[in-house]
């Protein structure tokens, strides 16, 4: 087998690369596409093929998903880039790469996609089978290009026979990523008691392999799955975490919903086994891994 990665020298894909290239055997292969041939040299090095070019030139992702049995598509342009960009990498070059690999007769295709598709809140942890609710002060352009993208290519593995499996990450931390430090941006303006779901990177890594090793889907339609930790953070502890103070009066502050951004991992548990080896973000911190 051959698993083509996409997005492999950012943050989730440097350190999910080096993992499935130890979990593989020794019949399989690790295929990146990386846009700089610099940077795909420490992959190579450790054993994976190399294939320059970039994700929105067509030429190149038909030249990377030649001969490849499987996708993860890690790429994404997050917050911070002009919307015009994230819905060009997010769905555009997402949908054009599931095609490329159906019609290259890849049989599996995992997307790298975000819980916050799921929007506003609901009153209870969302699962996997909620509409996303536009309107929460999370949503823009990442997240709504991130839906589409995954409506699009179960409309697609409906329609070409690919396997889709669906990957919502909770917010992913840990190993020296700034992400932690990041989410002081948002929690600063929080209720003290507002929670974030977060998930460390071994854990995304562990989460990610599950869904490309699972079984056939049971669903026609593919099959999409959170992958989470045990234990959201409170806007209180994330300050803690960075060392910061609590602001005055974030205690006071009104929160309209307490379960917005937390999600149920009971698919991934009950169907993949998964279970995560930091249930929560202060596990990975007794253990030196943020």
């Amino acid at each position: 087998m051959t698993v083509l990665v996409t997005g492999a020298t950012g943050q989730v894909g440097q350190r999910f690369v080096p993992r499935l290239l130890q979990w593989l055997g020794r019949e399989e292969a690790v295929r990146v596409l990386v846009r700089d041939p610099a940077r795909g040299e420490p992959f190579a090095a450790r054993g994976a093929q190399v294939v320059v070019g970039g994700l929105r030139e067509e030429a190149d992702v038909r030249k990377a998903v030649d001969g490849a049995d499987a996708v993860v598509n890690v790429a994404a342009a997050f917050r911070g880039v002009p919307d015009e960009e994230a819905w060009a990498v997010n769905r555009d070059a997402a949908l054009f790469l599931g095609r490329a690999a159906a019609e290259a007769g890849a049989g599996r295709f995992v997307q790298v996609s975000t819980n916050l598709v799921y929007g506003a809140g609901r009153g209870r942890p969302a699962v996997e089978g909620d509409e996303p609710l536009p309107g929460s002060s999370m949503w823009g352009a990442y997240p709504a290009s991130k839906a589409e993208a995954e409506r699009g290519l179960m409309e697609l593995g409906r329609a070409r026979g690919l396997d889709v499996r669906i990957g919502r990450l909770a917010f992913v931390y840990g190993e020296g990523d700034p992400h932690l430090a990041q989410a002081i941006r948002w929690a600063g303006g929080w209720a003290g008691h507002q929670r974030l779901h977060m998930v460390h990177h071994a854990d995304v890594a562990r989460g990610l392999l599950r869904l490309l090793r699972a079984p056939a889907a049971v669903s026609s339609a593919g099959r999409a799955y959170n992958i989470a930790d045990d234990a959201p953070v409170t806007a209180v502890e994330l300050h803690a975490l960075n060392g910061l103070p609590v602001p005055d009066g974030m205690a006071d502050r009104p929160l309209a919903d307490p379960w917005e951004g937390v999600v149920t991992t009971t698919r991934i548990t009950d169907e993949l086994g998964f279970r995560p080896l930091y249930p929560s973000v202060w596990s990975a911190r007794a253990a030196g891994a943020l």
